[in-house]
């Protein structure tokens, strides 16, 4: 018989040993206290984290944390919590964000989907947002897309009433995966009159590598869904 507790787990990302440079591995070890939360398995307490009570964006796989950084600061009225597994752009994002002196952004280096499962209380985030994950293109390699069902349910379960889950994707396949995927859901609305995409909403940032593809023929694909009752 196989022991369920030693299956592999399928994860949507492959965790490279990135080089860090000196300033990203210096602030990884300097700023790790005023930026840094742990989860591993316990619920977070983010009114206490923040020191008030205010909404709270989550962001699964920040990158390097650009757009990520611009909206904690274009947005001082919002906390944001970004997770990201490769310490290089954990390390970059906190220091840019100490530069910036910003203090409403808090980042996690863990898997997003256990932070998601184990971390959070039920409707404790205004929004979700996941900006360009990874397509993984081949059929066989669809299982590892991080928008499956099993995370749908986990957003419906930590993202408030009337709260959104903001998706983008430069890859069409990917997008259509998406809005099939929550299609299986009543929890969830597309706000796309089209029930499919919308223009790209202001406060999501342009960032580097959305330009690099759209000089190269990209089209860019954003969903925003809304978070209402399931009965």
């Amino acid at each position: 018989m196989i022991d369920e507790t030693k299956k592999r787990t399928i994860r949507s990302f492959v965790l490279r040993t990135g080089r860090m440079t000196k300033a990203q591995d210096e602030a990884y070890r300097t700023l790790w206290t005023e930026y840094g939360l742990v989860c591993q398995h316990r619920r977070l307490d983010l009114q206490e984290t923040f020191g008030r009570d205010a909404p709270v964006v989550f962001e699964v796989g920040f990158g390097m944390g650009d757009s990520l950084l611009s909206q904690a600061l274009n947005e001082p009225d919002r906390d944001f919590v970004g997770v990201e597994v490769h310490k290089p752009g954990v390390g970059r994002l906190m220091n840019e964000a100490k530069k910036a002196g910003i203090t409403n952004l808090r980042v996690i280096c863990e898997d997003a989907v256990e932070v998601l499962s184990d971390g959070l209380g039920p409707q404790s985030l205004e929004g979700v947002q996941i900006y360009f994950p990874d397509p993984w293109h081949k059929k066989r390699h669809h299982k590892r897309r991080i928008v499956q069902i099993k995370l749908i349910n986990l957003l419906t379960h930590s993202v408030r009433l009337g709260g959104f889950c903001h998706l983008a994707t430069d890859w069409a396949p990917y997008a259509e995966w998406i809005v099939e995927m929550f299609s299986q859901t009543v929890a969830w609305h597309n706000t796309s009159e089209n029930g499919n995409f919308v223009p790209r909403p202001a406060r999501r940032p342009i960032t580097k590598f959305e330009t690099r593809g759209e000089r190269l023929g990209h089209k860019v694909f954003d969903l925003v869904y809304e978070r209402k009752a399931s009965d």
